[in-house]
């Protein structure tokens, strides 16, 4: 089967993430929630990395559910600093519970977050038709400027359009991806 280049066959977690997740387009709320922090999380290092403490992730941050996280305390922080099983990094901790905020605002703003995010394509799915490999789009500077506007860190660019990446909402596939026409 052929995949998209960055693919590391020798990661079980990976392939299946992206034959089964990266590209799809994504619905739900919470799944969006836990995209956003995974995706902050990344900041400077691999997602492969990050995908690899998946699991972590979804136990110290109790299941990606934005409500417990946005209640974070200075204690759950600290707690959060010790865990060796995740991405120890105050400043991203910090915004994490800051985002889980305005993630609840922007829900109750637009009925849902993937009311919101979709929005900005008017719900169609942006398939890219070159190997050209990207790191942002006119797409992803209009969303993380207006996700900076409402408060949020760690939302560059950059990180969004990974984050725009992995909800489906940009196909980028490779062309010659088994993935790409799905």
């Amino acid at each position: 089967m052929k995949r998209c280049n960055w693919v590391n066959l020798n990661n079980q977690l990976y392939v299946y993430y992206h034959d089964h997740e990266w590209g799809v387009p994504h619905y739900d709320d919470i799944y969006m929630f836990e995209f956003l922090i995974l995706e902050m999380f990344q900041a400077g290092l691999s997602f492969e990395c990050i995908l690899n403490k998946r699991e972590n992730f979804r136990i110290a941050f109790d299941n990606f559910d934005c409500y417990k996280v946005s209640k974070y305390n200075q204690k759950k922080i600290e707690e959060l600093l010790n865990d060796k099983g995740i991405i120890r990094n105050k400043l991203k901790i910090e915004a994490a519970i800051n985002n889980a905020k305005i993630f609840i605002k922007i829900k109750e703003e637009f009925g849902s977050f993937s009311n919101y995010i979709w929005s900005f394509t008017d719900n169609k799915i942006i398939k890219n038709e070159d190997d050209n490999f990207k790191t942002s789009s006119p797409l992803s500077d209009k969303v993380s400027k207006d996700l900076k506007k409402r408060g949020m860190k760690f939302v560059g660019t950059v990180i969004i359009y990974s984050y725009l990446q992995a909800l489906g909402i940009i196909n980028d596939h490779e062309l010659s991806c088994e993935f790409y026409n799905t």
